[in-house]
């Protein structure tokens, strides 16, 4: 079996609060990979709540963005149309719920290969590539960097380069 894990694809890192145009230029790349997978798709979800501003993230990056419930929350209208199971909600940069059900599931069928997609490549994809490497260490983990966009270009590629290191293979 593969997955595919399609990290924070929502509306505020797209063209809402921290959206970028690098970030808008990846959905239709984003869009054509999910519908040509062979395999399961996995979403996350980046999910704040109220008090956001008075959280260590919100006190770092004071920008209000993937409250709970808020439109900049959803994933991009883009994309919903191909959500087929209900995304990982993640209060943090790396989820530990995605490498609990990666665990889980390769415990049923064994995994062949983890790749990821999405937003934003220094943040989020590469905290979860760390967590998912920890929770399965002898599974491949593949990161497509045209489906992926950075807060900034350079924050992008230095992601890419970080992850190399670390054994991910970015195609």
């Amino acid at each position: 079996m593969k997955v595919l894990v399609v990290v924070d694809m929502q509306k505020d890192f797209i063209d809402g609060a921290l959206g970028t145009k690098e970030a808008v230029a990846i959905v239709p790349g984003v869009r054509a990979k999910i519908e040509s997978f062979d395999g399961t798709v996995l979403f996350t979800r980046d999910t704040h709540q109220a008090n956001y501003m008075e959280t260590q993230e919100g006190k770092n990056l004071p920008v209000i963005h993937c409250v709970e419930g808020t439109p900049g929350w959803e994933i991009a209208a883009e994309l919903q149309d191909l959500v087929k199971n209900e995304p990982i909600n993640k209060p943090t940069f790396g989820s530990e719920a995605l490498g609990q059900l990666l665990k889980e599931m390769n415990a049923k069928e064994a995994i062949e290969s983890i790749e990821l997609i999405g937003l934003c490549t220094d943040i989020c994809v590469i905290s979860n590539a760390m967590v998912i490497k920890a929770s399965l260490p002898e599974v491949p983990i593949i990161v497509d960097s045209s489906c992926c966009a950075g807060v900034t270009p350079e924050s992008h590629d230095r992601a890419l380069e970080a992850m190399k290191v670390c054994q991910v293979k970015v195609i």
